[in-house]
């Protein structure tokens, strides 16, 4: 019956997006009156700026964050953000941290991982269309522009339109219904001004079963305007939480006939419950003082702090079956192996029976394919009665940021023609990194010790602890465990730039000079580093900087030829400075800085009906620093992996086109194609967690490619905006989606033990996995109707992939683990057994949302 109401639902939902389709394609015939500035405005308001939560970076587990980038000037960075969100396209492929987000003025972008989460505006996003943004060689006032962009948000209350804003919204997306309520005073007589935005998501079930959704978001705003000075204060937050969706592989897409299947829940006395809850909370304040010194000279001030908490909670076992739903050896290709005719040791009649049985298990009920809650609460029953500790347990991982900046910003308008901008950033953050028992599902007892390295220690070994200082602690329900270790970082830049209009040529220089600091702080004593684990580790400090240069000409008819070339160095991040931070306060080797080239060539064409840009790129970066951490098959532990001295070269073409055919009908076209690629093998040393040993190898990702992001993806915009009418369909195409690719593939020792090595001492490197993309197509309709004097209604509805292609891949990874087993044999690791099942051609996935849209109605007065 469930499944029947679900079809039911999914009917309907198509119908009324075949007739939204419809209306898409000939609403333009029956209109063709212009309407006011004011009406157009807010309309597009609602189409522009309702951010995916793909944008929003609600979705940690799927990919890195996408690049929210825009420019008024450049028809393709305008139009990719929110078009290609559905994929989670990133601008350049380039990873978030390269993409600066500032409010106020202040940099936002987190001391260690270098990257903005969107989802700490979610809810609130409407306020971050008062945005300067700058593409990587565009002039700003207010940095040394990063070589993914930057942005800066005005969160002043003076810059939230004036009156009210109400907002309900109806989606089939992570969330199911939203509310939104905005005020903004204006300024009044005296100079003040003030503002405030409330609004609430929710979802008891999302797009994906087994998810729910429950967020709350504000923001609060006050400025006083005085003779040449202004004083602002801004807050904001947004407490969220939600449950999560896990990859697959394609073999549990089949079995579940859902590419949406997610392995995270089950059933618990009959009600759904999700093994990965994820509660995210950052409230955070910005303090702004301007100060107009004179006509031609501004000074800007900002002190931003922001408390982050976050806290993802995981189902673990102990001295048990892992009890994940989807665990290789729960599915049929376990027990025969489908990929090689050859093998007859895993070609069976048994096993082939065996695959069946399974298959028809698995593929006919859905409760086989989820956790089954109710077992492993009884299994920890039994262990309470053997006096044994829980068998099975829900963990929760912490990490939370107590983050402050201090920024300041000179603009001098020198003459009529030039400009000058100096600036500096202080910031410090404190992150801290621990594991608490959030769950202990019915068990009497948990003890802080190291399960994995009981069988490579004598009983009562040292080594086992944990935490030294509190050895066999007995771990109840809040408490933490197994690590506990705080992040400290410092970063100061001095930044400055020029820019100057010379006839026909305009031209900017831009250089800035860093400081990095980074340290470790142990709050548990390991005992596998006894001596090296507790306390402060030494400090690790990085002087980096660069300049860039870019110019243009105006060659006459709307004709103007860019250039843009930039040399960096950037202090690598924190959360890859420390072999194992879960562990001890060893610094990786060889960490140095990043080394950038930057360069763009671009051409613009602009007349009063067409807009075109045309740009290519190329980036070299050296001297990188990649950090992993997973389990490794050939050691049969978790492996703590730092790669270093890698070299990537990035490079492609980007093109926009706005051809406006009518007063009211645009017809636009944005593409890109890019490659992304490691140029060189890496040196890796992992640490092997139940040995406390380092393993020095070379890691063969010469050819990898850039994951989680397409490389080629292009567009084909219908645009139809009259008579408070706004109609978009957009064709989206996207290609070259590559996955995260395994370092341990591709060790040499690895490739050794598997022989992949050829008789002229090269090695065997297998490729890397791809996920297929595809066409999508997209669309919205809206309408601004005046119901009174200073009254608007909107009414607008986005539709999503309507032609419901599931087939179009986000992201995803390898598997780091081995298609066999492995036996020391005189000093040497040998091949012992090989699986049926294949984790080399098993990565896991994720897979674009079939059929969704939203519903917005908004009403301002």
């Amino acid at each position: 019956m469930h499944q029947n109401i679900k079809n039911q639902h999914l009917l309907l939902m198509r119908k009324i997006l075949k007739l939204a389709v419809f209306a898409l394609c000939y609403s333009p015939l029956a209109y063709s009156q212009e309407v006011d500035s004011l009406e157009q405005t807010g309309a597009l308001d609602e189409s522009a700026f309702t951010f995916t939560e793909a944008q929003l970076g609600e979705d940690d587990d799927m990919s890195q964050n996408v690049t929210i980038l825009s420019s008024n000037t450049n028809v393709f960075a305008n139009e990719v953000g929110y078009t290609f969100s559905p994929v989670r396209f990133r601008y350049r492929s380039l990873n978030q941290k390269y993409n600066d987000i500032y409010v106020n003025g202040a940099p936002m972008n987190d001391l260690e991982s270098g990257q903005f989460r969107y989802s700490n505006v979610g809810g609130i996003n409407n306020l971050t269309r008062n945005v300067d943004a700058a593409l990587p060689f565009e002039d700003n006032n207010f940095s040394f522009s990063a070589i993914g962009g930057s942005n800066n948000y005005n969160f002043r209350a003076s810059q939230v339109a004036a009156g009210h804003k109400l907002t309900l919204s109806g989606a089939n997306r992570n969330y199911v219904a939203r509310a939104a309520y905005t005020y903004g005073s204006g300024i009044s007589e005296r100079g003040w001004s003030w503002a405030a935005s409330i609004s609430y998501r929710w979802a008891k079930r999302g797009y994906v079963e087994g998810t729910f959704y429950n967020s709350l978001s504000y923001y609060f705003g006050i400025q006083k305007l005085s003779g040449k000075h202004s004083f602002s204060l801004s807050t904001w937050g947004n407490p969220t939480e939600r449950a999560s969706q896990g990859a697959a592989t394609d073999e549990s897409y089949w079995l579940a006939n859902n590419y949406q299947y997610n392995p995270y829940w089950g059933y618990q006395d009959g009600k759904v419950r999700n093994s990965r809850i994820i509660n995210d909370f950052a409230p955070s304040a910005v303090a702004t003082w301007d100060w107009n010194i004179n006509k031609t000279t501004k000074l800007t001030t900002s002190l931003l702090g922001k408390y982050s908490m976050y806290k993802s909670t995981k189902l673990n076992y102990n001295n048990a079956d892992n009890p994940q739903p989807d665990y290789w050896k729960n599915l049929p290709s376990s027990y025969f192996d489908v990929w090689d005719e050859t093998d007859d040791h895993n070609r069976t009649a048994q096993g082939l029976a065996d695959f069946n049985q399974v298959w028809k298990l698995m593929s006919s009920s859905e409760e086989a394919r989820q956790i089954n809650w109710d077992r492993l609460y009884a299994a920890n029953r039994n262990a309470n009665a053997q006096g044994a500790d829980a068998m099975y347990y829900i963990q929760a991982r912490h990490n939370d940021n107590i983050f402050v900046t201090l920024s300041s910003v000179l603009h001098k308008e020198i003459t009529n023609k030039s400009n000058f901008n100096i600036g500096f950033q202080l910031g410090g953050n404190v992150g801290k990194h621990y594991l608490t028992m959030e769950d202990m599902m019915g068990a009497n007892s948990y003890h802080n010790i190291n399960t994995y390295a009981l069988g490579n220690y004598p009983t009562g070994s040292n080594a086992v602890q944990y935490d030294l200082n509190h050895p066999n602690q007995k771990i109840g329900e809040g408490d933490r465990y197994g690590y506990d270790y705080n992040l400290l970082a410092r970063k100061g830049v001095l930044w400055a730039n020029y820019s100057e209009n010379f006839g026909v040529l305009h031209y900017s220089v831009a250089g800035k000079l860093n400081y990095d600091g980074m340290q470790r702080d142990g709050k548990m004593r390991n005992g596998m580093f006894a001596d090296n684990s507790y306390g402060k580790s030494k400090t690790a400090h990085f002087v980096s900087g660069g300049g860039k240069f870019n110019g243009s000409v105006n060659l006459g008819g709307g004709n103007t030829f860019m250039l843009g070339i930039g040399y960096e160095h950037r202090a690598p991040q924190i959360t890859t400075a420390f072999v194992s931070p879960e562990m001890n306060n060893d610094f990786v080797s060889n960490l140095r800085n990043e080394r950038i080239f930057s360069s763009e060539v671009g051409f613009q064409h602009q007349t009063s009906r067409i807009h075109i840009n045309l740009n290519a790129y190329y980036n070299y970066m050296s001297h990188m620093t990649e950090w992993q951490n997973f389990y490794f098959d050939d050691i049969n532990s978790f492996s703590y992996v730092s790669m270093t001295g890698i070299n990537k070269r990035i490079y492609g073409v980007e093109a926009g086109i706005d051809f406006k055919v009518t007063s009211a009908f645009n017809i636009k076209a944005i593409g890109t194609m890019g490659e992304s690629e490691y140029t060189n093998n890496a040196k890796v040393r992992y640490m092997n967690s139940t040995k406390a040993t380092y393993v020095d190898d070379v890691v063969m990702n010469e050819g990898m490619h850039e994951a989680g992001t397409p490389l080629t993806a292009g567009s084909l915009i219908l645009s139809y905006h009259s008579g408070g009418w706004f109609i978009d369909l957009k064709g989206n195409y996207y290609d070259r989606i590559y996955l995260s690719y395994s370092p341990s593939y591709r060790y040499q020792g690895t490739l050794t033990t598997m022989g992949r090595v050829n008789n002229d001492g090269t090695y065997d490197v297998p490729p890397q996995a791809k996920g297929k993309g595809g066409f999508m197509l997209d669309g919205s309709i809206g309408k601004t109707i005046r119901v009174g004097r200073g009254r608007q209604l909107s009414i607008n509805f986005m539709v999503t992939n309507i032609l419901n292609n599931q087939k179009i891949c986000t992201g995803g990874y390898e598997q780091s683990r081995s298609d066999y087993t492995v036996k020391e044999e005189n000093g040497q690791t040998l091949m012992n057994n090989v699986r049926a099942y294949k984790f080399s051609l098993n990565p896991k996935k994720y897979y674009a949302y079939g059929l969704n849209g939203m519903l917005n109605l908004t009403y301002r007065f």
